[in-house]
């Protein structure tokens, strides 16, 4: 064993063994600790938990596309429709339960007193929900 001596006559030399003693005492007491306390993990508290109903989602209303194209030509869902067939149209959908969403899809050469007839048609018949829809702008990639 490597206690060190008193030798003089040798040239001392590094010590060459490592002392584990103070590791096996930390390794000791904490095993010491994960004893006492691994009961504390398995043990479970009781709870009468309150229960709750919730009202089903509502459904979601049927949407609208309403497009203009460039010309001034307005389409309900793809199919080409006047302005006096638009209003009987918007006035139906405005009495339905509930009511569905108008999606305004203009060109961009679309001139805006078109697109405010429409809007103001949309108003004076009792829809309530209108959004517009565009289209993201492209971005070139990056290098």
């Amino acid at each position: 064993m490597a206690f060190g001596g008193f030798d003089d006559n040798k040239q001392p030399a590094p010590m060459s063994e490592i002392n584990v003693t103070p590791m096996v005492d930390v390794m000791l007491v904490l095993l010491v600790i994960f004893i006492i306390t691994a009961p504390l993990f398995t043990h479970a508290i009781r709870l009468d938990l309150p229960t709750a109903q919730s009202a089903p989602a509502p459904e979601k209303p049927e949407t609208i596309s309403l497009s203009i194209d460039g010309e001034g030509k307005i389409f309900w869902n793809n199919d080409a429709i006047q302005q006096q067939d638009l209003d009987a149209r918007l006035a139906t959908a405005a009495q339905q339960t509930p009511q569905p969403e108008l999606q305004l899809r203009a060109d961009k050469s679309t001139r805006y007193e078109i697109i405010a007839q429409v809007m103001a048609a949309a108003q004076n018949s009792g829809m309530s929900k209108m959004g517009f829809v565009t289209e993201p702008r492209e971005t070139p990639p990056k290098q």
